[in-house]
């Protein structure tokens, strides 16, 4: 499993949702203006990466049969 493409793909998808999550709580505990430019930009950008995540462990579980 660890030797499929497709899973490090989903592996390498769930990372970045994880990564844009951390700077979105960042954004957040700064605050200030900084936060009042990118909280919705962030916010919106982990939904697509969270879709995206989703989609690929879904067609990783479809691939495998299970």
């Amino acid at each position: 499993m660890m030797q499929d493409p497709l899973f490090i793909i989903a592996a390498i998808a769930c990372l970045a949702v994880v990564a844009v999550l951390l700077f979105g709580i960042g954004s957040f505990a700064k605050g200030g203006e900084f936060n009042k430019k990118y909280a919705n930009k962030a916010m919106r950008l982990r939904i697509i990466a969270q879709f995206v995540a989703v989609l690929l462990i879904l067609l990783f579980v479809w691939m495998r049969g299970e």
